[in-house]
């Protein structure tokens, strides 16, 4: 029998506990669950404080309400500004932007897809609670 150290079943008894079937806190319930929603799906590319500087996507805090490519300093691509110059990120436009990049902004240069309704409100919820 193959022996795992105590933390590593730890984790394992952790992440069947938030992977199984049954009542839990809904993440759009829970503001650490919303965080780590976020960071999980965002912060690959993304950072969320304020001030922080911007990874290969912008810096996401304060993003609903504000201005499409606005974030300063942040070199967004041509593709993404002939779709979206001009708009507020506000819960439609993110909704789909998070179900689809490359539908909403042809040629931008980040490709997501999110085709889970309640994981997209939840990432919306988060970014609302970023200002």
């Amino acid at each position: 029998m193959k022996r795992f150290p105590h933390h590593t079943l730890l984790a394992s008894a952790a992440t069947l506990a938030v992977l199984a079937p049954g009542p839990r806190v809904s993440a759009a319930d829970d503001p650490v669950a919303l965080r780590a929603l976020a960071v999980s799906h965002c912060s690959q590319c993304h950072t969320f404080e304020k001030g922080e500087p911007h990874g290969q996507g912008p810096n996401l805090w304060g993003l609903v309400g504000r201005a499409a490519g606005s974030a300063p300093g942040y070199p967004y691509s041509e593709g993404f500004m002939t779709a979206l110059k001009g708009k507020l990120w506000d819960t439609a436009l993110l909704d789909r932007w998070l179900a689809d990049t490359l539908s909403v902004a042809p040629g931008n240069q980040m490709i997501y897809f999110q085709d889970d309704p309640a994981k997209r409100a939840a990432l919306i919820k988060f970014f609302e609670s970023q200002r």
